[in-house]
C-alpha cells in the first residue's frame, strides 16, 4: 500500500539522483556528439585504412549491449571515477549510432552544394564548416534529440559501475525503508516529466524543419 510519510521521505533522495542522472545524459551526449561526428567524417575520409578500421571499430561498438561494454570498461579501467567512466562509455556507445545520423544528413546535402563548392575553389576544410556540417545537422536535429532522450532513459545501466544515478538511489532507498513502490515510482514519474516534454519539443522541431 503506498504511504505518503515513505514517498516524501523518498522524494529529496531521487531527486538527488535525477542531479546524476541529468549531469550524466548532458555529459554523455555531449560525448556523443562531438565523437559521432569524428567518426563519421574519419568513415568519409576516402582513405581506406582509416575509414574501413573506424567503420568495424563503431558496428562493434554498436552491435554490443552499452551494460556489457560498461562491465569491461569496469574491469579494464579500475581506476577510472565511476560517473567518468560511465559517461565516456554511455557517449561512445552513442556516437556509434550519432555517426549514421551525421552520414545520413551529409548525404542529403544536395549535389549542387558540393559543385558550387568546387566551382569556387573553396578550402575543403571551409566547405565542411561553412557549408556542409550546418546544412546536414541542421537536417539530423531531430534525430539527435530522441538520441538524447534514450541515452536519458538508460542512465540507470550506469549502476552497475556505481553511479549514483535516480534509480540506484531509489533502489537503496526501497531496501533500507522497505518502501520500493513509493520510490520507484517517484524515479519513473520523474522520467517521464523530464522526457515526454521533451519529447514533445523534439516532434516540433522536427515538423518546423519539414516545412
Amino acid at each position: 500500500m503506498w504511504d505518503m510519510d515513505a514517498a516524501r521521505a523518498a522524494l529529496p533522495v531521487v531527486l538527488s539522483g535525477f542531479g546524476v542522472t541529468l549531469l550524466a545524459t548532458v555529459l554523455g551526449f555531449a560525448v556523443a556528439v562531438v565523437a559521432g561526428l569524428g567518426v563519421a567524417l574519419l568513415q568519409r575520409s576516402g582513405v581506406r585504412w582509416i575509414a574501413l578500421p573506424v567503420g568495424a571499430l563503431a558496428a562493434f561498438v554498436r552491435s554490443t549491449p552499452v551494460l556489457v561494454q560498461l562491465f569491461a570498461a569496469w574491469v579494464l579501467v579500475p581506476g577510472l571515477d565511476a560517473l567518468t567512466l560511465g559517461v565516456l562509455v554511455l557517449g561512445l556507445h552513442y556516437a556509434t549510432y550519432l555517426s549514421e545520423v551525421y552520414r545520413a544528413g551529409i548525404d542529403a546535402v544536395p549535389k549542387g552544394q558540393w559543385e558550387a563548392c568546387t566551382a569556387l575553389s573553396l578550402p575543403r576544410r571551409r566547405v565542411w564548416r561553412a557549408v556542409i556540417l550546418p546544412q546536414a545537422v541542421r537536417k539530423v536535429l531531430p534525430s539527435l534529440g530522441n538520441y538524447a532522450i534514450s541515452m536519458f532513459k538508460e542512465t540507470p545501466f550506469l549502476s552497475v559501475v556505481t553511479v549514483d544515478e535516480m534509480v540506484r538511489e531509489a533502489s537503496t532507498f526501497g531496501s533500507t525503508h522497505f518502501a520500493y513502490l513509493e520510490s520507484f515510482t517517484l524515479a519513473a514519474a520523474v522520467f517521464l516529466l523530464a522526457s515526454w516534454p521533451t519529447s514533445l519539443l523534439v516532434r516540433r522541431m522536427e515538423a518546423r524543419l519539414a516545412h
